[in-house]
């Protein structure tokens, strides 16, 4: 079996197909880390704002002053063309994806169009869905020419991740959005178990919330877009977790739509472990468009994808590095 060029593809077979395997190169401890602290440091920057706000609460008018630039980067315009915003995500993909390193196995690359847009179905979400980033057209690497990724609205009312997102091409996650975009050319990244699969969490197993969502299937067939299932190997190993059990922790989490808990990576900060990952793209499942889609059309197509996905997952975990790991849908 041929080994994988760093940066570089090269195809190897693998239990009956053809896998293309692309492998980011691996950089300079400096730019990857400072690429890793640009991209997964975000949220916390907010924290080192409160933290010189605290610092300098005797004096009211450095907290207003910086009250007031976090009131302006929650709600200001960003400019998605930005250069300087653009040439800090180039930089975060060329070196960051190099520290775990990131692998990237696609089943079956003549199956994909250059000119064709697809739903990119990704699993798991773990603490943050850091595989979505090299399936960004930015990245230069896949197989099709535009992408956007669906994330939660509350990316959208953070400073700076809300920025760093804007650039890296991430829209709020709405209906409206995931049509008008698919239909715009643009293949779209969704994560169907959300921010909900977060509660479902387990260090013994993989978890994919799948089985009450469907929209994501229903906006495939009324597009006519072919759906594409996409599992990560090992990005739930790049951060420890903490999360309470219960009920209550349940219905708090339902009502807030969000799972709050505690993670760490490295030496307790925010940087993950370095840990590789793998991200496996599964091959496309043609849908039949159809604008009214029907209860049972719907069900048969969300059955087909978790049973690719599934598939999918058993069918590389030994090449990832994970032959005893299990996937649990829920």
């Amino acid at each position: 079996m041929e080994k994988p060029v760093e940066g570089e593809a090269v195809s190897e077979s693998r239990e009956g197909c053809e896998t293309t395997v692309i492998r980011s190169p691996v950089h300079s401890t400096f730019h990857t880390m400072t690429a890793v602290v640009l991209w997964l440091g975000t949220i916390h920057l907010n924290l080192v704002v409160l933290g010189l706000a605290f610092l300098f609460s005797s004096s009211s008018t450095m907290i207003l002053l910086l009250i007031g630039l976090m009131v302006l980067l929650a709600v200001g315009p960003v400019d998605e063309e930005s250069r300087l915003g653009k040439a800090i995500v180039r930089y975060i993909c060329e070196h960051g994806l190099g520290y775990f390193p990131v692998t990237v196995h696609i089943e079956d690359i003549k199956a994909f169009h250059s000119n064709q847009a697809y739903v990119l179905a990704v699993e798991p979400h773990s603490v943050f869905p850091i595989s979505c980033l090299p399936l960004l057209n930015i990245t230069g690497t896949m197989p099709w020419s535009k992408t956007k990724a669906l994330a939660s609205n509350a990316v959208f009312y953070t400073p700076f991740l809300r920025q760093l997102g804007t650039w890296q091409g991430l829209i709020p996650v709405t209906k409206n959005n995931f049509v008008k975009h698919l239909e715009a050319g643009y293949s779209c990244i969704v994560i169907p178990g959300g921010v909900r699969e977060i509660m479902y969490m387990n260090p013994a197993h993989e978890v994919a919330f799948l089985k009450s969502r469907q929209g994501f299937v229903r906006v495939a067939i009324e597009t006519g877009r072919p759906l594409v299932p996409v599992f990560s190997f090992g990005q739930t190993n790049v951060y420890r977790w903490w999360k309470p059990e219960g009920k209550l922790y349940v219905r708090i989490a339902r009502a807030i739509r969000f799972a709050p808990l505690l993670f760490w990576g490295a030496f307790g900060s925010p940087i993950p472990y370095r840990r590789p990952m793998h991200v496996v793209v599964g091959r496309p499942i043609e849908v039949k468009q159809n604008l009214t889609p029907s209860v049972e059309e719907v069900a048969e197509v969300h059955a087909r994808f978790i049973t690719d996905l599934e598939q999918l997952f058993h069918r590389h975990k030994a090449a990832a590095g994970h032959a005893d790991a299990d996937l649990k849908i829920v």
